[in-house]
């Protein structure tokens, strides 16, 4: 164990450390990228400039860091292993007085595994204590999540080590990496049990509706259990279909919630915090909080407060593909408008998430298409200030027609009429894409996902479906919380009957139960997992919920062939829920 020694001459520091029994935490809540080793160094270590420049003690920064999170199957491949490891030595080498806790992907020899991976070199999820030029200790992650989203039992080895405790400035510390502290007996509790005096965790803990309730719960009882205080440091931003919230913690040993940092967004944070053996009872209020490249940014230190429900999905949406347009290198989007509410809100998102001047909206008319929809899109595109191209595709569609006529001959209209609509736009849309370099946000919702109520290469072309993990009726709960905030969605919009226009008179509701019903049924199918008789006794006809069940399973070949979109439910498809498509299992 080492021993991070006073400053020399710095009578605050010794003084503090001696009389106040305080140790000065900052946290650097950052948005990282997956394998952009170069840039989360450079983060890194402006972090570590900015502790510095805050006399702190210890600087906390992300799970992962330096690699991103979640890496994946990046740290099979050894040079990228090892380049991390690189920028460890390097931010090692700069750092000074501070003590920074950096996350990274650390070698491990541990064989326990299997005789298949006797001659591989293992990776351990790790986090290094960095010190006046040298990595002065290693932690390594000892709990591996291995459920819904998370493999990392597929990648590390878990660490051997779950009591290990430093000394820094006469302050007995415990060091934990995320999964850690989720288990009652877990790492943090036995480094309080062998002497810690604060125990400090570092975290990639993607969001869903609802976490960050359970993470301050999760955390409180941490704390009260331990009986020292808590420094909860999560990664922020999007990261494919995950997106990390933030909402870094600071709780005392009596439960009190004494910092929360906002919830998805960057910020640097420092606060005193008293230790165990010299706590009066709380953590002291007087937090110091600066945002990071948000200069009008005020934040409160002393909201304790999370974020209203609604508020909180739609911002984690805008993060989400915000992130994913810019992290991919695409500078705006394209976005098919039908008059609908799905296209409506996703659009609004996409100004949100990128401003106005990088969306795009294209009405694409069909003979089917109402001049209400086409107004209604044409208001919309007004409303956020985008960019409104209008494309008429009867002539395409009619071409189709002519082409397949002695294909189709002697059948009715039907479903693959009205999916050549869909694939045209789907063309068009990618047309654009290519000619401007706009990516395609494609918009379907979860219920038609679910159902397979969405044609494969038309409207569920796209790079990123936003909506994906967003039931129907939540859609209509986010576009009007939206319009709380500015009226940008049309209220003809809201309050019309859904329907894709692609024969006459079509809605949605000839081919699907009332959403309100059909999304009841498809969260507990699909997220709770409860069969037919469960969801039966639960107040549905058997027949609509075997219906619905058969919408489902049947479909699931669509779900694999989708965009990738925005986790926000605690069984997204994709990363979530994961089912073979050639499937002959059905329930009793």
């Amino acid at each position: 164990m080492f021993t991070a020694q006073a400053r020399a001459g710095d009578a605050r520091y010794v003084n503090r450390i001696t009389c106040m029994a305080t140790i000065r935490i900052a946290g650097a809540q950052i948005n990282l990228t997956v394998g952009d080793i170069e840039g989360n160094e450079k983060r890194i270590a402006k972090s570590m400039d900015w502790a510095e420049e805050q006399e702190a003690d210890v600087l906390l920064v992300p799970e992962l860091a330096i690699a991103g999170y979640p890496p994946e199957d990046l740290v099979l491949r050894a040079d990228f292993v090892d380049a991390n490891r690189q920028a460890l030595k390097h931010l090692a080498e700069r750092a000074g007085n501070v003590v920074s806790v950096v996350g990274f992907v650390d070698r491990s020899f541990a064989n326990n595994r299997g005789a298949a991976d006797a001659k591989r070199r293992q990776v351990a999820n790790a986090a290094a204590l960095i010190h006046m030029g040298e990595v002065r200790g290693v932690y390594q992650k000892v709990l591996l999540p291995n459920y819904g989203v998370f493999d990392e039992d597929r990648y590390f080895v878990p660490g051997g080590s779950p009591d290990a405790t430093w000394d820094i400035g006469g302050v007995t510390v415990g060091v934990s990496v995320c999964e850690d502290i989720w288990v009652d007996d877990g790492p943090p509790a036995r480094q309080a049990q062998t002497g810690a005096q604060i125990l400090l965790n570092i975290n990639g803990s993607p969001f869903h509706y609802g976490k960050g309730r359970e993470r301050v719960e999760l955390i409180r009882r941490q704390a009260v259990d331990s009986g020292v205080p808590v420094v909860y440091l999560n990664l922020v931003g999007g990261q494919d279909e995950l997106v990390f919230d933030g909402g870094s913690l600071i709780i005392d040993g009596n439960g009190v919630i004494q910092f929360r940092a906002p919830s998805f967004s960057e910020a640097m944070f420092v606060m005193d915090v008293p230790v165990a053996s010299a706590s009066s009872g709380g953590i002291p209020s007087a937090v110091r909080t600066t945002p990071i490249e948000v200069p009008a940014q005020v934040l409160d230190p002393d909201s304790t407060e999370p974020r209203e429900p609604l508020s909180e999905v739609y911002t984690a949406l805008v993060t989400g593909l915000g992130d994913y347009v810019r992290k991919n290198g695409f500078g705006k989007v394209v976005v098919g408008l039908s008059g609908g509410i799905d296209s409506a809100l996703t659009a609004a998102i996409a100004v949100d998430a990128l401003g106005h001047e990088a969306v795009r909206g294209v009405t694409m008319p069909s003979r089917f298409s109402s001049s209400g929809s086409i107004e209604d899109s044409r208001d919309l595109a007004k409303r956020l200030g985008i960019r409104f191209d209008e494309i008429a595709i009867d002539g395409l569609y009619t071409s189709y027609l002519e082409a397949l006529g002695p294909v189709f001959e002697g059948t009715d209209f039907g479903v693959a009429e009205e999916n050549i609509q869909a694939r045209v736009r789907g063309a068009l849309l990618m047309a654009i894409s290519n000619k401007h370099g706009e990516m395609v946000v494609a918009t379907g919702n979860k219920s038609e996902m679910a159902v397979g109520y969405a044609t494969l290469y038309g409207d569920m072309a796209g790079g990123y479906a936003v909506l994906k993990d967003v039931f129907k009726t939540l859609v209509y709960q986010l576009a009007e919380w939206r319009n709380t905030q500015e009226e940008v969605i049309p209220l003809e919009i809201i309050h019309k009957a859904p329907s894709a226009e692609l024969r006459p008179d079509q809605k949605d509701s000839d081919s699907l139960p009332p959403y309100s019903e059909l999304d009841q049924i498809l969260a507990l199918y699909i997220e709770e997992d409860q069969p037919v008789d469960e969801i039966v006794s639960a107040g549905f006809e058997v027949a609509l919920v075997k219906k619905v069940v058969r919408m489902v399973d049947r479909n699931e070949y669509k779900r694999r062939q989708a965009a990738p979109g925005v986790k926000i439910t605690t069984k997204a498809f994709g990363r979530d829920r994961r089912l073979p498509i050639t499937n002959a299992w059905r329930r009793p």
